[in-house]
């Protein structure tokens, strides 16, 4: 029986350098320091994109089209890319050692490679892989031009019908157009992502977020699955009408083509909009919104994610109020505010079991478990 053909976006991260790192140092640290940067970065990929296959110091990972749209993937990706370069200097502070293997751990990089296109799904030796074309084309991209051209070691290479196809504005979001031709399959167009700079400015960027100590109210719910999926549902627009009751429309305004840091939403109910500013926004750990709400004014409201053994510890935390005006309308309206918050919760929490449970079913490539760097602890 042939595999019925999908559709789906393929993402190859390649930790780059690794060759020339491999060569000047102990194999049995090196593989020691591979594994332990491998399941950092599929951990950090987890669950927006499957395994499809481990490939020594690279990972295929995948999902169907539907599953992902162009702010997701790109708050995955750099999400990962800050995993790994966080890693690298926890393994590197971490330890006295100064075995070239640990000494030379700064030299090496993370890229990724992004193709929407058609795959198959096939038993080889027993296990399920990806394969076609477009697989194909995927993996063709690791041989180009872009260091060189772009002087990069960290950034992704998207094809024009990734970009396409996940809606992504390009010139918005600052990639420069690039093309590569091979033999076989002709030019390939695609755009680059500077993952050295969103780095740079990940790290220099102010943090907004309302702490316990300065919150009028902390509320806390566990909810199925992981952050990633949790994050999704409570900041993409169309998520958020699925259990946001009592909400006509959430519209929401990208100037940069992508949620983040600057992105408004006007979410309009019956009686009024609701005005959101995002000020800080750091996937998929936490964001801080400024809310200006019909008869109470601006408020600031942090929502924070922390991965469980069982699922995702939410926390959201709103700015004390000290105005007296606004004090005694927060009063008048705080207990059927929290009621609504509670209904909105318990549907949230339905939908994220289902969805969890949906992905869970999806097939997945068997992750090794690494055994730890023997100098990082």
């Amino acid at each position: 029986m042939l595999s019925r053909a999908e559709r789906g976006c393929l993402v190859l991260a390649d930790i780059s350098g690794y060759t020339g790192y491999l060569a000047g140092v102990e194999l049995e640290h090196a593989q020691d320091v591979l594994a332990d940067l491998v399941e950092t970065v599929v951990g950090a990929l987890r669950p927006v994109l499957r395994l499809a296959k481990l490939e020594g110091d690279a990972a295929f990972v995948y999902a169907p089209e539907a599953k992902v749209n162009g702010s997701m993937l790109l708050d995955t990706i750099e999400g990962c890319y800050f995993a790994f370069r966080r890693r690298l200097q926890s393994i590197r502070q971490a330890t006295t050692c100064e075995c070239n293997a640990c000494v030379l751990i700064p030299n090496l990089n993370l890229k990724f490679f992004v193709h929407n296109g058609e795959f198959v799904r096939q038993r080889i030796a027993g296990r399920e892989e990806l394969a076609g074309t477009d697989v194909i084309v995927v993996h063709r991209l690791t041989k180009n031009s872009v260091a060189e051209t772009f002087h990069l070691n960290g950034y992704v290479l998207f094809t024009a019908a990734c970009i396409a196809a996940a809606a992504m504005d390009p010139a918005a979001l600052g990639m420069r157009l690039h093309r590569e031709s091979y033999e076989h399959i002709g030019e390939v167009s695609g755009f680059v992502h500077d993952l050295e700079a969103r780095w740079k400015d990940e790290q220099e960027h102010r943090r907004v977020i309302v702490t316990s100590d300065n919150a009028e109210i902390e509320l806390e719910r566990l909810f199925p699955g992981p952050p990633a999926l949790a994050w999704e549902y409570l900041s993409d627009p169309a998520r958020r009408m699925q259990w946001q009751t009592q909400t006509d429309r959430v519209d929401q305004f990208n100037t940069s083509g992508r949620r983040g840091v600057g992105t408004t939403n006007h979410c309009v109910h019956g009686h009024g909009t609701v005005f959101e500013e995002i000020l800080d926004w750091r996937p998929f750990h936490y964001f801080t919104v400024r809310s200006t709400i019909p008869g109470l004014g601006a408020v600031t409201i942090t929502s924070e994610f922390e991965p469980t053994d069982g699922g995702t510890r939410y926390r959201v935390r709103i700015e004390k109020i000290r105005a007296r005006k606004q004090r005694e309308q927060w009063e008048a309206m705080r207990a059927p505010f929290l009621v609504l918050l509670g209904q909105w919760y318990d549907r949230l929490a339905e939908l994220l079991a289902q969805d969890a449970a949906a992905r869970a079913s999806e097939p997945e490539a068997v992750l090794r478990q690494p055994q730890p760097h023997p100098h990082a602890h």
